[in-house]
């Protein structure tokens, strides 16, 4: 087992990548680039609380979440930040 010295840093001290503008675009960009010539060989990651306010429980058929999960697990994402983003697309649209 690896075990590592975590440090915590003053809020403001390290400056975030800028996001990408799709998960495709940042697909590409770590296809072609690696961690340590983004960053260096001191690469420090950094971690946030998510400032969720709510939950909502969804009920799903099984097959459903068998689904879900599949498509989540081949993008590299958790089913139920699929489902919200999913849901929060579906919204957005629906606001025009």
């Amino acid at each position: 087992m690896l075990l590592m010295k975590v440090t915590f840093v003053k809020r403001g001290t390290i400056k975030p990548m800028k996001p990408f503008k799709s998960l495709e675009e940042e697909a590409n960009f770590w296809d072609s680039h690696d961690a340590v010539e983004v960053f260096g060989k001191d690469i420090k990651a950094g971690f946030h609380k998510a400032m969720k306010t709510d939950t909502l429980t969804i009920r799903f058929e099984p097959d459903d979440i068998k689904k879900l999960s599949e498509k989540a697990n081949h993008l590299g994402i958790g089913p139920t930040t699929l489902a919200r983003m999913w849901i929060r697309e579906r919204l957005s649209h629906s606001a025009a």
